[in-house]
């Protein structure tokens, strides 16, 4: 066991804690496999009718994974650390397809790892600290952990639209995109959570816990994603492929235009090549099947360059220089991506709820 996730049941409530305050609540190996056992134990509990998930401290839910713990063991080993991700993907599976309403409290830092095991279940709580962002593909990764799955049913192109810019998005923006159910103001946060624990959950636990989050629900103010929303969608919303998308933003040349397309220049063409697909594949896939595809996807990126050049860039060395490998979208072919996607046989990802 692992005191950097912390388990209690609290009335009729699971209560899970990511205790990992110097790391920013960053999900290691251990706290992935600690939370599956205890969800699993806890979907056969009759005692326990919901499960809440919380970050200690007032900066982050959840700021992603380990990532340097993958750049220093990937590199020597990426096979076997692949099987971090497989656990962690079987993890957000359990998540999705929970038998009881799954709550998690996102006041803070969500990121990667942190997005997987919040935004798949039934209520997503943001607070004034909230920042989402799936920033990936500013490291040579792509947005795992199902954003494959729920980023290209956001609307408006603002799920592909994050998805490869890694830009953020604070509390307004969360409610405006879906990717938050409910809203909670900072004076009624820690009001919320004990009413909720204290809440007796009848055979009708969803509708008594919606009940409560109602009466503390508030507005959080004009989204800056809806300043973007007409231009988001013009762009971002469908396009064939990823040179129409650039080339539309070319043309346009508009402040909106330009500055993303600054923004993607900096990103691996790789990262964005997967993405891009990764964003249409899912969109026609259930939620399992979409994590078996990012598996299979995560494990090349192990074995490939832009994932360490782009964590030692961002993380390790912080020069924000990566020198990616092809270093245009152009170089980066159909034969290559085709390869990320390709079945791993007898190490495909197994899910069994």
């Amino acid at each position: 066991m692992t005191n950097e996730i912390l388990f209690e049941q609290a009335g009729d409530w699971g209560v899970i804690t990511l205790n990992n305050e110097k790391a920013l609540n960053a999900l290691n190996w251990d706290m992935v496999k600690a939370m599956y056992a205890q969800l699993q134990s806890w979907a056969a509990n009759r005692t326990v009718k919901a499960v809440m998930v919380k970050g200690a401290g007032d900066r982050a839910f959840c700021a992603g994974g380990d990532i340097r713990w993958l750049y220093e063991n990937g590199k020597s080993d990426p096979e076997g650390t692949g099987e971090f991700f497989r656990d962690e993907y079987t993890n957000n599976s359990l998540i999705y397809h929970y038998p009881k309403p799954y709550i998690a409290l996102i006041d803070g830092i969500t990121m990667g790892g942190g997005v997987g095991i919040s935004v798949h279940g039934d209520f997503r709580v943001a607070g004034d600290n909230t920042l989402f962002a799936m920033p990936e593909t500013g490291i040579g990764l792509f947005p795992d952990v199902g954003g494959g799955h729920f980023m290209p049913r956001l609307h408006d192109g603002v799920g592909l639209y994050y998805a490869l810019t890694g830009a953020r998005a604070k509390a307004a923006d969360c409610m405006a995109s879906g990717i938050a159910t409910h809203y909670v103001a900072a004076d009624k946060y820690n009001e919320l959570e004990k009413s909720l624990l204290k809440a007796p959950l009848g055979d009708h636990a969803h509708a008594d816990i919606e009940t409560v989050l109602d009466v503390y629900a508030g507005d959080p103010g004009q989204a800056n994603i809806n300043d973007r929303r007409a231009d988001i969608n013009r762009f971002f919303e469908g396009p064939d492929s990823l040179e129409a998308l650039f080339a539309a933003l070319e043309d346009d040349g508009g402040e909106f235009a330009t500055a993303t397309l600054k923004t993607l220049s900096r990103m691996s063409p790789t990262s964005l090549r997967l993405t891009f697909q990764q964003m249409k594949m899912g969109h026609q896939l259930d939620f399992d099947d979409t994590m078996k595809m990012e598996f299979r996807m995560v494990c090349r990126v192990l074995s490939g360059h832009d994932f360490y050049e782009g964590v030692r860039a961002q993380i390790i060395d912080k020069d924000r220089s990566p020198n990616w490998a092809p270093a245009v979208l152009s170089e980066v072919g159909p034969d290559a991506l085709d390869a990320y996607f390709e079945t791993l046989g007898a190490l495909e990802l197994e899910l069994h709820r």
